[in-house]
């Protein structure tokens, strides 16, 4: 064995001179990580899809009519999910279980003995908990969201309960500027409102406008139907009465109409056909979500939301953590077996998926950041498992 990254090149090696090459240790560890690793995933796997889709699958069978081979399908289009929630899981029990093993059979003492630290050592295990990462990341990015919102369309229909490609009533949409309040100052300000009781995927009934975006008039428009014209790229609102108000608050005119074209983003109409819950968005989607809902005004929405996009984005990066602790923790005890480190894990896993949650459940308060609320159990779990390097090191 060599204890460091060997950068001769074989006649057969196609890759440049530059490329560092892996050591035959590097690949023994990896080997040795690899096994328990897809242990991990079958699983994490199994023991999620049975709390969380098949009881539930079960009720539904045996309760509400739904036939079996659907629940199969559904079943399926479910397991993208928790095999992404297994990923992290399953690299800390790898590692934790791969160096206590390696420590109990000495084989960590040998390597030291020839001069390898510690820090060496866990090489392997990062080089793969980044492969994981990446991996993690592209399935939760390409696979997951589509698998999770066929499966909701596929579990409604079977319920007979069609899931709608629009919301059907009360849509609202409001718009903020920045404006002027006194000379010096300047406030973001309501200055578009837009509300309609109901929608049926082309036509809005019970529309009520409110423009104040000139502080010298205000405009009110109540009509019976409102619809996008998609020439002209207005709104064009049938049998209503605009109602124009004036500063101090009298009315200047009030008009009735037939049909008439207003000026307004089609954004409500965007803000009705979005019917996507967050586990069945990308991160593009989501960010386009974001950009609608913004113009709303909805904090709390937003916030969630932006909460939730950090979290597509740290997720992956457990594995990263996760599997650094792993490592560090499994060095520095000769004497852990494989249920003990099972154990070990399952406490580490749940304790870091609760701190997940509470800090990303403070950020949707406005109290930390969302980037904070996303990212804090992976800094710590880095830290910790920096912590346990350098004294395992000592």
């Amino acid at each position: 064995m060599t204890s460091g990254i060997s950068r001769s090149s074989t006649p057969q090696s196609s890759l440049p001179a530059w490329v560092p090459r892996l050591s035959v240790m590097d690949r023994y560890i990896m080997l040795e990580l690899v096994l328990p690793f897809l242990f991990g995933v079958g699983l994490f796997t199994s023991l999620g899809v049975s709390v969380g889709a098949v009881f539930d699958l079960i009720r539904r069978v045996t309760e509400s009519g739904l036939p079996i081979q659907l629940a199969i399908e559904i079943l399926l289009l479910n397991m993208p999910q928790f095999i992404a929630y297994s990923l992290p899981m399953s690299t800390l029990l790898a590692t934790l279980m791969t160096y206590s093993r390696l420590a109990a059979d000495s084989e960590l003492v040998a390597l030291r003995s020839c001069g390898v630290s510690v820090v060496r050592l866990v090489v392997p295990s990062i080089i793969l908990s980044l492969v994981i990462t990446g991996c993690t990341f592209a399935f939760n990015e390409m696979i997951v969201p589509a698998a999770n919102y066929q499966a909701a369309i596929t579990l409604e229909r079977a319920l007979n309960r069609d899931r709608l490609p629009f919301r059907e009533e009360n849509i609202v949409y409001q718009e903020y500027n920045m404006m002027q309040i006194e000379p010096g100052k300047r406030q973001n300000v309501l200055t578009r409102f837009f509300y309609a009781r109901e929608f049926d995927g082309e036509r809005m009934g019970g529309v009520t406008y409110l423009d104040l975006s000139r502080p010298e008039t205000s405009q009110i428009a109540i009509a019976q139907a409102a619809e996008w014209n998609l020439e002209s790229n207005v709104w064009d609102f049938y049998d209503g009465t605009i109602y124009l108000v004036s500063a101090d608050g009298r009315f200047r005119n009030i008009v009735t109409f037939e049909q008439q074209q207003i000026t307004l983003p089609r954004t409500p109409l965007d803000l009705a056909s979005r019917r996507r819950d967050y586990g069945e968005m990308n991160i593009l989607e989501s960010q386009e979500e974001l950009a609608l809902i913004e113009q709303t005004g909805d904090t709390d929405r937003i916030r969630k939301l932006r909460v939730r996009i950090q979290q597509k984005y740290s997720l992956p990066f457990a594995c990263l953590a996760l599997g650094l602790v792993g490592a560090s923790l499994g060095s520095r005890s000769s004497r852990t077996g494989r249920a003990t480190s099972f154990a070990i894990s399952v406490l580490m896993i749940f304790g870091y998926y609760l701190l997940a949650s509470i800090t990303g459940a403070i950020a949707q308060t406005g109290t930390i950041s969302p980037f904070l609320g996303a990212w804090l159990p992976n800094f710590l779990g880095i830290a910790v498992g920096i912590g346990l390097l350098l004294r395992v090191s000592r």
